[in-house]
């Protein structure tokens, strides 16, 4: 069947007559592209079941920038609290892409005169497969609690790698040719798709009859997006917590109508239960999970190891640059070869001058955890900056006891702010999501909370401070730390000196049990410093 001509003989007219002969043109080169499409090739997900990715996405996939997600834990250090949380961004990537691409597909076989096309359709899948390109090691440690503390200067998001990391991938694998022969045009449709990952107001890659696109991997306007589709049931599966929440419900009820001036994506209202338990899944998971005491201070153990390797770590970047770990994400050569791995190179490393680094990961395996010594929930709301913790940290140093004779600094705390929400700080976030009636589909309307129920909470955020003891280092007498019987093996033939032995023994498992009762009144101290410290919150 060959273009010229070929349209008078295709049966795509019948059914689109009231679309005009320009749609029918589209629809008619739509499903000629499709004709000649390679076959897809099936992943099998433990969420989504047999999923197909269009060959183009393969080809994106079957790269070192992408593999390199492979070996970034989606959930950071949670795994080693929740040991089934060891999945990677590399299958939540693959999730996204698949849903965004089903999302789309809904909204152009539901709505036809929305006039989407092929390109349309593969940009918004390669957008959601690669929206988390940019992430750095275990995740948000990275950019939340690394980067601020050696790089403070720095502003920086994994979104904006993201785009970077796309531009590097499409370019040093030489992709242009590939997306050109798979219909899509550049330079535009990649910036559309970058678009797509990180959106930015105006949008240039399509006009404004098209805005709704921007909403479906990353939606700035209200929050629900494919993105945490995939997160909320795929966290849930390997944290061990049960998902209420049913995105195919939202698949089945969506469309697009026209809000004030822009095409936007809106829900049937009877979904408006089911869109408040999308944000409460997303507060209970960073309760439970995401920002769980333990994960945080195990996050902030191996951040704080990072800190004191990052000198002297290199990586490889650009023109055989060695960059240190903080400025990887200057080279996205240098960047995609830093993943979770750095952890292990840590841990099993020899030199000295990553000796505190290593304990520290040490400790972690060892579970000789920072003490938690209390938490309290402030009234107003409080700063998050790396500034604000450390003074945090001072205040508490500062309320020292009249009665307590042990003497801390703000070195020996580490003080973590929480924020707890419904994705959209302290607001309601159904107030920015538009619904439609099932007898008036185009018209856009909103709820307020009072039309939806009078037992909503009153307030969508809170915030939980937590106070830990780090803990001092170990005591610098080597012995006290080798294994007895290792000694007691070199020298058990030595019969002259085994009395002497016995009694070095006893002598040093008295200054062991010496440490040991400090250490346990630093940490009792420590508690009553944060006791002391409450009295002066309000």
């Amino acid at each position: 069947m060959g273009l010229g001509g070929s349209f008078c003989h295709c049966d795509f007219g019948s059914s689109f007559r009231p679309l005009g002969k320009r749609r029918q043109i589209i629809h008619s080169l739509d499903k000629l592209w499709h004709i000649k499409d390679a076959p897809m090739k099936v992943f099998n997900d433990p969420i989504h079941g047999h999923i197909e990715m269009h060959p183009l996405l393969v080809h994106i996939i079957d790269t070192p920038q992408f593999q390199r997600l492979r070996y970034i834990k989606q959930l950071g250090g949670a795994y080693l609290v929740f040991p089934g949380a060891s999945h990677t961004r590399f299958e939540h990537s693959l999730g996204v892409g698949y849903l965004a691409g089903k999302l789309v597909q809904v909204l152009k076989e539901r709505q036809p005169e929305l006039l989407i096309t092929r390109q349309d359709i593969l940009c918004v899948q390669i957008a959601g497969l690669c929206h988390d390109l940019g992430h750095g090691p275990f995740s948000h440690l990275y950019d939340g609690i690394f980067l601020p503390k050696v790089r403070p200067e720095k502003e920086w998001r994994h979104e904006e790698a993201s785009v970077q990391m796309f531009d590097h991938l499409v370019r040093e694998n030489k992709l242009e040719v590939v997306m050109q022969d798979h219909g899509l045009t550049l330079p535009d449709d990649v910036e559309f798709i970058k678009d797509l990952i990180d959106p930015k107001l105006p949008s240039k890659g399509r006009p404004e009859e098209k805005s709704f696109l921007y909403e479906i991997v990353a939606n700035k306007r209200n929050g629900i997006d494919v993105d945490k589709w995939d997160y909320f049931a795929r966290d849930c599966y390997h944290l061990g917590i049960k998902n209420s929440f049913d995105y195919q419900r939202i698949l089945r009820f969506s469309r697009v109508c026209d809000v004030e001036g822009k095409k936007s994506i809106c829900i049937r209202e009877k979904e408006v239960w089911n869109m408040y338990d999308m944000f409460h899944t997303r507060s209970g998971l960073h309760r439970r999970a995401y920002q769980h005491k333990v994960v945080k201070i195990i996050n902030t153990m191996i951040a704080d190891a990072l800190v004191k390797a990052h000198p002297y770590i290199k990586i490889k970047g650009s023109g055989g640059k060695m960059l240190p770990l903080s400025k990887a994400i200057d080279d996205m050569e240098a960047y995609t070869n830093l993943t979770d791995h750095v952890f292990l190179q840590i841990l099993y490393s020899y030199s000295d001058e990553l000796a505190g680094a290593r304990e520290i990961l040490q400790n972690i395996i060892c579970r000789r955890l920072y003490k938690c010594v209390g938490e309290i929930r402030p009234t107003t709301h409080v700063d998050v900056s790396q500034d604000k913790l450390k003074e945090l940290a001072e205040n508490v140093a500062s309320s020292k006891p009249s009665d307590e004779d042990v003497v801390l600094t703000s070195e020996d705390f580490v003080v973590n702010v929480i924020s707890l929400d419904y994705s959209m700080k302290d607001k309601d976030p159904i107030n920015n999501v538009h619904f439609y009636r099932k007898n008036d589909p185009t018209k856009a309307i909103k709820f307020s909370r009072h039309e939806v129920s009078k037992m909503l909470p009153e307030k969508f955020e809170e915030q939980l401070i937590f106070v830990y003891y780090k803990g001092r280092d170990k005591p610098r007498d080597k012995r006290l730390e080798e294994p007895l019987e290792e000694r007691r093996l070199e020298e058990c033939l030595e019969e002259r000196r085994l009395e002497e032995r016995r009694l070095e023994e006893r002598h040093l498992e008295e200054r062991r049990l010496e440490e040991r009762r400090l250490e346990e009144r630093r940490l009792e101290a420590a508690k009553q410093y944060f006791k002391e410290w409450r009295k002066t919150q309000p």
